[in-house]
């Protein structure tokens, strides 16, 4: 009897993650040096056909710039391998033999990894490393648009671990994709992480999942030309970026933000290096084709050169055009302009002052990109320090292009594919992702210190003596267990009120109270209180109640807080 596609991929997809389990089992008993000679194999086999799956990933989705993609699988390969290369990351990771402390790293176990059309190739070869170098397996769900390049990336990574000594299983990909093979991945008991890059319904999917997940989250990244900017260079900065792989790197810049004293010098440089600036009818074309009428981000508009992205509205742009670039005054969900947008298009805020500036920043990240990513270009330190201090997002970048600068290839930042948004952006981690986000650590702990050190009192500051401690607050020396309390000679039930416990001597309920110089007063009167007229009869009331029934409401009291 033949399965239908779906509950083959469903069956499929368990398969992988039975194999994925027990090939990490085997895995997680191999050296750091092991570990890390398979962990370079594979970076080195990824870098050497990163051209021929940059061209395939073009190709199969339509998106970005080949040459580009060739520098991304790069970076994803051989940048990513050398950040990590020697990071300790089996066994004993860190021993303070001072402190009496010790690290130990301890594999999530089977990791599930979602895979953006936007950047299929190198996200692989990415997340390969990251997660091999912690001691995972790793299963990806490759998206159905991109599906055949991603492929054959996994089979590059697949098979370069089995060469370099990793059990089979180790690394692999669904074949037969569906949405329920997916799902069968994410809620499997047996995948310890999701690892979740691409869109906003999956990475919510991730979550809902009940599987741990860490995630990227959509970018909206401001970049704010302060007056002490270098204008040339930050407007290079700003189309270099932009432009790279036709924008789809969700750390770019999505607008820019320029104070009114310098915007004539920054309006003639975008204009010298090729940007368009859009009027207001253009701008409205645009706009309608930019997102979807559900608000999401139109796929049709995604990676496409500005020549395309014009062409596709309905005007046209000189041959050199680098950006298209739209004036706006007002941020909203349903502006286009003022959200992220994954092709060469910038919104372009004037504003009064850095204060005003930081004003619209702040508009901008609350409307989309919480958590994100912004860039500053200025040569003033304290302003530097003002943004870093008080703009929600975990990528500040200062002078240099936000797209690489953010995935730390420009940057020293961890280089990374995975850009953690935070809580801000409801994201568990804030990390540009690496294997210490992929691993946990048990931690061992010596004994340094006995419980009678902690009951050692600490010394008393100099300026308060022994004398000026308040009666009713002895100076505390030392801990001393209480001295027994002799029983009483006879059965018969003793009274509060006769219990010398709490009298300090003979029974003598009836004796007025008397206070002296050493006594605390706080709960007694040397003059008895004047009642109001009116109140006598009340106050007799009072004095006639008896020290049974008050002993009668104690017992009631403690019995109710006995039951």
């Amino acid at each position: 009897m033949m399965l239908d596609k779906d509950l083959q991929s469903i069956q499929a997809a368990r398969e992988l993650v039975k194999n994925a389990k027990n090939a990490q089992r085997q895995f997680a008993k191999l050296s750091q040096q092991q570990v890390d000679k398979i962990v370079a194999h594979i970076a080195a086999e990824a870098a050497r056909h990163a051209e021929p799956l940059a061209k395939a990933a073009h190709e199969e989705t339509g998106f970005g710039r080949w040459q580009d993609k060739v520098l991304k699988n790069l970076f994803a390969s051989t940048q990513v391998h050398e950040h990590i290369r020697d990071m300790k990351t089996v066994g004993i990771i860190a021993d303070d033999s001072a402190n009496k402390v010790m690290d130990v790293g301890v594999p999530l176990g089977v990791i599930t990894a979602l895979v953006p059309s936007t950047n299929p190739t190198s996200t692989i070869f990415y997340k390969t490393l990251i997660a091999l170098k912690a001691g995972n397996a790793i299963i990806f769900s490759p998206h159905p648009n991109a599906k055949v390049c991603s492929q054959q990336a996994i089979e590059v990574v697949k098979r370069a671990a089995q060469e370099a000594g990793a059990p089979a299983g180790i690394v692999d990909g669904v074949t037969l994709l569906t949405m329920q093979a997916t799902e069968t991945l994410m809620k499997s008991k047996d995948v310890s992480l999701i690892l979740a890059t691409g869109g906003e319904g999956m990475v919510r999917a991730a979550y809902a999942s009940g599987t741990p997940t860490i995630s990227g989250g959509p970018g909206n990244g401001p970049a704010f030309i302060e007056r002490s900017a270098n204008v040339p260079q930050a407007v290079k900065d700003i189309i270099t970026s932009k432009t790279f792989d036709n924008g789809v790197i969700c750390a770019s810049e999505q607008s820019i933000i320029v104070e009114r004293c310098i915007y004539d010098q920054v309006h003639q440089e975008l204009i010298r290096q090729g940007a368009y600036l859009m009027n207001e009818q253009e701008s409205e074309k645009l706009a309608a084709l930019l997102l979807r009428p559900n608000g999401m981000i139109n796929p049709e508009m995604v990676g496409q050169c500005a020549l395309t992205v014009a062409q596709k509205a309905g005007f046209s742009v000189p041959a050199h055009t680098t950006v298209l670039v739209s004036p706006q005054t007002t941020v909203s969900p349903k502006n286009p302009y003022s959200r992220e947008k994954l092709c060469p298009v910038l919104g372009l805020y004037v504003e009064e002052d850095w204060h005003t500036a930081c004003a619209r920043v702040m508009e901008l990240l609350t409307n989309e990109g919480m958590g994100h990513t912004l860039v500053i270009h200025t040569q003033n330190t304290d302003i530097v320090r003002e943004f870093a201090l008080e703009k929600p997002v975990f990528r500040m970048l200062v002078n240099t292009p936000a797209a690489l600068g953010g995935i730390g290839a420009t940057s020293n930042l961890t280089p990374a594919l995975t850009l953690g948004c935070g809580a801000l952006g409801g994201g568990s981690s804030s990390d540009n992702v690496g294997p210490m986000n992929l691993l946990n650590v048990r931690k061992v702990g010596y004994g340094v210190r006995s419980i009678e050190e902690l009951r050692q009192p600490t010394a008393p500051a100099a300026s308060v003596s022994a004398a000026t401690v308040p009666a009713c607050e002895p100076s505390y020396t030392s801990y001393q267990e209480p001295a027994p309390v002799a029983p009483a000679a006879t059965n018969k039930p003793v009274s509060i009120f006769e219990d010398t416990r709490f009298t300090g001597g003979s029974p003598a309920a009836t004796a007025p109270v008397a206070t002296t110089s050493n006594g605390d007063d706080r709960f007694t009167s040397t003059a008895a209180p004047i009642a109001p007229a009116n109140d006598t009869v009340k106050h007799d009331a009072c004095n006639d109640i008896s020290e049974a029934q008050v002993e009668q409401i104690i017992k009631q009291v403690m019995g109710r807080m006995a039951s």
